[in-house]
């Protein structure tokens, strides 16, 4: 019997992009598995990055199908319809924000009218991040057409309660990333990227909007505690923001010798270096549902800095592997003194790689059949 998944996958790129491909992967050998996923994701207006699509090549071995459009309503329903004849087992339905809930909801309830298909909805978020017209009764509508749902955080888990009292729910943590390669050496990550072994490096990595906090990181950076030793902080991510405000910040701290940004989205093949390159993975949201940064850096068993928002203190192990922060920068900036004072990144590390084996593909597709 096939599986469906449906979502962003290849060309489009991101988090779930990546998500999907590597549920995708796991499925097999053991399943059919098909990716429907998006012809028009985003109209461009409503898309603040420089790009929707990814470099390279499309997955081996991933059957995908490239037509759903998010704008146009007869194509849900043709859509829907062409799922359900080909009679899947399960349809899991990647769910992130309001604006997509009248399509997704749409194909759902298509595949419902006319095929036995169990609809499970993966909700990364319920309540967005930032705000959006009708999201109550976008999500709701959505909500109502699946037959169970999976959240990779108790704070979603809990955040669905507002849109249904449907009991077929489960908090299955976020799986680990394990699509950007093995672990390399921080001297050959450091040679790669230029960068000096002279320093330590914090890194800031993913897509930059207000809720994730770099201007707490960089404000906590500014610290004079901190100034006694060798680090600096990476940026690598595209801004989906104006970025002068950072800027901004980072001249009135003078910091413009401590911060190296990459000026763009990092291509999957580069993560690895990005990543064995730092010392500690430094997120400072403020607000979080969870997040895939955490489950690269613990594929690539890198300690980590998370503030106490949403789920990303259930997975991050306070002092184990890594620090839970207030939100706010005295409490960033106590933590790294702490590293770096007592040079904590060796047992982090060792932790992290004893503490990833929790949150394998296994367990998600073990949770997801449970379900």
């Amino acid at each position: 019997m096939t599986k469906i998944l449906i979502g962003p996958a290849y060309p489009l790129r991101g988090g779930i992009a990546d998500f999907n491909q590597a549920l995708a992967q796991s499925y097999q050998p053991d399943h059919k598995v098909k990716i429907y996923t998006f012809s028009l994701q985003y109209p461009g207006f409503l898309f603040p990055g420089k790009t929707q699509f990814a470099e390279g090549g499309q997955p081996d071995n991933i059957p995908t199908d490239v037509s759903i459009n998010s704008i146009n309503p007869f194509n849900w329903i043709k859509i829907g319809n062409r799922i359900a004849r080909e009679n899947p087992e399960q349809v899991i339905i990647h769910y992130w924000m309001p604006f997509m809930a009248p399509c997704l909801g749409t194909i759902a309830k298509q595949i419902k009218k006319n095929s036995n298909a169990k609809i499970i909805g993966i909700m990364h978020n319920v309540i967005p991040h930032e705000n959006f017209p009708f999201k109550n009764p976008l999500t709701k509508y959505f909500v109502s057409h699946c037959d169970g749902f999976i959240a990779m955080s108790k704070s979603v888990l809990k955040d669905l309660e507002q849109f249904t009292n449907n009991p077929t729910k489960k908090f299955i943590p976020h799986p680990i990333y394990n699509t950007f390669g093995e672990i390399i050496s921080k001297e050959q990550s450091l040679k790669k990227l230029n960068l000096s072994a002279d320093y330590r490096y914090l890194l800031f990595f993913g897509i930059i909007r207000k809720y994730k906090g770099l201007d707490i990181l960089i404000k906590a950076l500014a610290d004079k505690r901190l100034s006694k030793f060798p680090i600096k902080l990476m940026v690598a991510g595209e801004f989906y923001e104006e970025r002068k405000v950072y800027d901004d910040l980072v001249a009135k701290h003078h910091l413009e010798d401590r911060i190296i940004f990459t000026h763009g989205f990092v291509p999957a093949d580069k993560v690895k270096y990005y990543f064995c390159a730092s010392d500690i993975i430094v997120q400072t949201y403020k607000s979080a549902t969870q997040s895939g940064v955490t489950q690269i850096a613990y594929h690539f068993e890198r300690p980590m800095l998370v503030t106490n928002v949403g789920g990303l203190a259930e997975i991050v192990p306070h002092r184990r592997v890594g620090y839970v922060t207030a939100i706010n920068p005295e409490s960033v900036a106590d933590a790294l003194i702490d590293f770096f004072e007592n040079q904590r990144e060796e047992e982090f590390s060792k932790n992290a790689a004893i503490e990833k084996d929790k949150f394998s593909w296994d367990q998600f597709i073990k949770g997801i059949n449970e379900l």
